[in-house]
């Protein structure tokens, strides 16, 4: 089927098959580009919504993500350190608020926190909340139910849950936890009422067909937010030495993702400052949310200069 025809069945409505999604790979590149970002702006007009996250537990994890350098089973020499306090946290939210970004996510290393660790945290992201007023997401892995609604009680409506990559490959990227756990975990975090922003990393080694399926179990699982990393090889780790994606074939994949996940924000998250436009092209091929400032363990991009950006887009920065 002509693109351009694909494109206005979809913004009808049409939800496209794997195969057909398979097939835009070998579409022309500016075509693809052109009608995914139409897609993006008839489901999702001029919003553009950024995230700054904070480290907030660092290293010595007990997983063994492959592309990790946080993972404890790899000797690299990432930072290590326990649970921030809670007016460090405090402090670097209202940074991020100062130069304009109003949601704001706690990220911390590990399979998940403890009890204990999510009640600290709560009580931390409650100061957050109060004294500075922000939209607080969090990123502690695979939680229990009960703890998903300890985290709502104190005004968190967003949770961070990476499937990392498509069912199949996932055994390739770790091995310490598998893929249904991710999936467990983030439908306690929905029956509690929360909103769920998954995604996956492009480039550690994947097809393009795991790619594709990633994206599909990622419309089934009705996530609202979709992160695009990209990888960023990591000497030390067992994908360190992984060839890095041109920046056709990402923004070839952020578009085909808008086709199949017409509605959500698709945010371009680790990686960006591989790109030589800092992501700029990928903003205008179905991407409309981005995760700014510094990284877990990679630099960031810079929330000023970002906001400036998206400004010349065209864009509305929203919460």
């Amino acid at each position: 089927m002509d693109i351009f025809e694909l494109k206005d069945k979809v913004i009808a409505g049409y939800d496209l098959t794997k195969e057909e999604a398979m097939s835009l790979y070998k579409a022309d590149y500016e075509d693809l580009k052109k009608c995914a970002n139409e897609i993006r702006e008839h489901y999702c007009g001029t919003n553009f919504n950024f995230c700054t996250i904070i480290n907030a537990k660092s290293g010595k994890c007990s997983e063994d993500c492959k592309f990790c350098a946080q993972s404890g089973h790899y000797g690299h020499n990432s930072n290590e350190y326990g649970l921030l306090k809670e007016d460090v946290v405090v402090a670097d939210a209202q940074k991020q608020k100062d130069v304009g970004i109003e949601r704001y996510s706690l990220v911390t290393s590990g399979k998940r926190l403890s009890d204990e660790e999510v009640d600290r945290v709560c009580e931390t992201i409650k100061k957050v909340k109060s004294d500075v007023g922000v939209e607080v997401c969090a990123s502690f892995g695979l939680l229990s139910k009960e703890n998903y609604q300890k985290l709502y009680d104190v005004g968190v409506r967003r949770v961070h849950n990476n499937l990392e990559s498509s069912r199949e490959f996932f055994a390739t990227v770790c091995s310490t936890h598998s893929f249904d756990e991710k999936i467990d975990a983030i439908k306690a975090a929905q029956e509690v009422g929360m909103e769920v922003c998954s995604g996956g990393i492009i480039g550690l080694g994947e097809s393009r067909e795991d790619r594709i399926n990633m994206a599909f179990d990622l419309k089934e699982l009705k996530v609202d937010s979709v992160p695009v990393n990209i990888l960023n090889p990591i000497k030390g780790t067992p994908m360190g030495d992984n060839e890095r994606l041109t920046q056709e074939e990402i923004n070839r994949t952020i578009a085909i993702y808008r086709f199949i996940l017409k509605d959500v924000y698709i945010r371009l998250a680790g990686g960006r400052a591989l790109l030589s436009d800092t992501g700029k092209e990928s903003f205008m091929s179905g991407a409309n949310a981005s995760i700014s400032g510094t990284l877990l363990t990679t630099q960031g991009m810079d929330p000023k200069t970002d906001i400036e950006m998206i400004n010349e887009l065209g864009y509305k920065v929203v919460v």
